[in-house]
């Protein structure tokens, strides 16, 4: 189904429009296959050719989507990396599983979708970064993780259990006087897992033919450090680049909420214009970079023919602020940052598609259930997701999308849902946004204190509350964080002994400040 990847961008996309749903315990008819999910770390959705982006460089990801079903509106449930990925190894919501933070994450605490196909005999290995507590494959869900990447020491980002009072975290201040051409321990770490993937896929999935296997590969890229390689780097030359959206000062709207992640997250602190110039370079870089990783597997899975019975994921745990309104990282609720790319392709897989039905990381559990034929599990029952394999055949499930974030620079509960065109973001304790996303998809008008929006905010607040208890889980997130701080020796203790940037690959060490 998949064919050889060329450079080339698709010129054609349909456009699908919801069509009748299908019950929930329907079968499209879907055949058992393999299935090859890849995700990435931090991408913004907006940097992908075939999501529009005029000047990004990534023919494989556009061919990908060319040949299959592209979802536009695809979003993490938590945009930051540990628990983003809980959610999606587990299919349960943040609140759910309770991995809060980069402190707190995923130990086998709820069955993931590769304990219930290893159960059933599917071959299920990871190659690349999980970001789990620790590498323990059965577990996490695996027969084998193969260079993997998880939370430092068992612990991770400690700092980030801090909410009472925002500790600034001066090491993101790096982020800008760093940017720019060159090589770093990611994107070491990135060509590797390319490279082992491609060597996975020619000598060892040959060996897997009794039943589908799924293998999921985590690459790091577009991750900061922005540092990308040279001839990629030098793709995008500075002064082409775009200018961030609402950068300057003045431009930037105020919100309690972010006011104080600006400060405690202070990325934006040292940057002049020819830094912010350097950061997007690099990052369009890394994004390249990235893309072209993903062509060499591609390429590798038509040479040895295994495209014809595999489906292809993409995916990334969270975007990017990438700038914009004077943000970079992650951690809100915008759509650079919450939302994600999301491509499928492969057997049975729409072709040309773009599928708008609202869909999360959650979605990826019954996902790998349908994709090899595994036999839903009834302890299963009550996950939230739908399989995107149904989404993109026209089946609109009736539910409400949420992201949440309790994590580092939070100073309160924030939670995300999509309510039809309207994007409604609560904070407790603090005034909500709502952005009309068809009207605003730059989301540069916030409606959250509009007297003529009352209406819309109240029916969204009312459709979240259906889902979660904002200031229960809000409380629960900070009592469960207080008693992490205190198993490490108290808040003195934690601000004494500092943190990282960012999680090392296999091999390196973690620099503290």
């Amino acid at each position: 189904m998949l064919v050889t990847i060329v450079a080339m961008r698709s010129s054609r996309i349909t456009i699908t429009h919801n069509t009748t749903p299908l019950e929930k315990d329907s079968s499209p008819g879907m055949q058992p296959a393999n299935l090859l999910f890849i995700m990435s770390d931090e991408h913004n959705k907006r940097v992908l050719g075939c999501y529009g982006h005029p000047m990004i460089k990534t023919p494989s990801l556009d061919r990908l989507a060319a040949h299959g079903t592209r979802f536009s509106n695809a979003y993490t449930n938590c945009p930051i990396c540990v628990p983003a990925r809980a959610s999606f190894a587990t299919g349960r919501y943040v609140h759910q599983v309770r991995c809060w933070d980069n402190a707190i994450a995923y130990s086998g605490q709820a069955p993931s979708w590769g304990h219930r196909l290893m159960e059933q005999g599917h071959r299920v290995e990871s190659i690349g970064k999980l970001h789990y507590k620790e590498s323990n494959p059965k577990v996490n869900g695996f027969n084998e993780e193969i260079l993997p990447l998880h939370i430092v020491a068992g612990v991770g980002d400690l700092l980030g259990l801090i909410r009472d009072e925002l500790p600034r975290r001066p090491g993101s201040a790096k982020l800008g006087p760093e940017a720019g051409r060159g090589e770093s321990e990611y994107t070491h770490y990135d060509r590797c897992i390319a490279d082992t993937t491609a060597r996975w896929l020619k000598e060892q999935a040959p060996g897997y033919g009794g039943k589908p296997w799924a293998l999921y590969v985590g690459f790091v890229s577009p991750h900061f450090p922005l540092i990308a390689p040279a001839e990629f780097y030098d793709l995008y030359p500075e002064d082409k680049v775009p200018w961030p959206d609402m950068y300057e000062h003045d431009k930037r709207p105020r919100h309690p909420f972010t006011d104080a992640m600006r400060k405690c997250l202070c990325f934006d602190e040292p940057f002049d214009p020819p830094m912010v110039r350097r950061a997007v370079a690099a990052y369009f870089g890394l994004v390249s970079f990235l893309d072209d990783n993903i062509g060499k597997i591609l390429k590798v899975l038509e040479e040895t023919g295994l495209a014809a019975n595999t489906r292809v994921i993409y995916t990334s745990d969270h975007g990017d602020n990438l700038g914009t309104r004077g943000m970079w990282g992650k951690s809100t609720m915008y759509e650079e940052s919450a939302g994600v790319p999301l491509i499928m392709a492969g057997p049975q897989v729409p072709a040309d598609t773009v599928c708008p039905t609202p869909v999360s990381l959650v979605d990826g559990f019954p996902t790998f259930m349908q994709a090899l034929g595994a036999r839903p599990d009834p302890r299963d029952n009550d996950l939230p997701g739908h399989s995107l394999l149904e989404i993109a055949q026209g089946f609109a499930p009736q539910r409400t999308i949420l992201s949440e974030y309790h994590a580092a620079g939070a100073l309160t509960g924030s939670y995300m849902i999509r309510h039809g065109k309207y994007k409604y973001i609560h904070y407790v304790g603090l005034p909500p946004m709502l952005f009309d996303l068809e009207a605003d998809p730059y989301e540069r008008m916030d409606l959250g204190r509009d007297p003529a929006c009352k209406e819309v905010i109240a029916e969204c607040e009312e459709r979240l509350r259906k889902v979660v208890d904002p200031e229960a889980v809000d409380k629960l997130a900070k009592a469960d964080q207080q008693a992490h701080i205190e198993k490490h020796g108290g808040k003195e203790a934690i601000l004494k002994r500092g943190t990282f940037r960012y999680s090392p690959p296999p091999g390196a060490k973690a620099a503290y400040y």
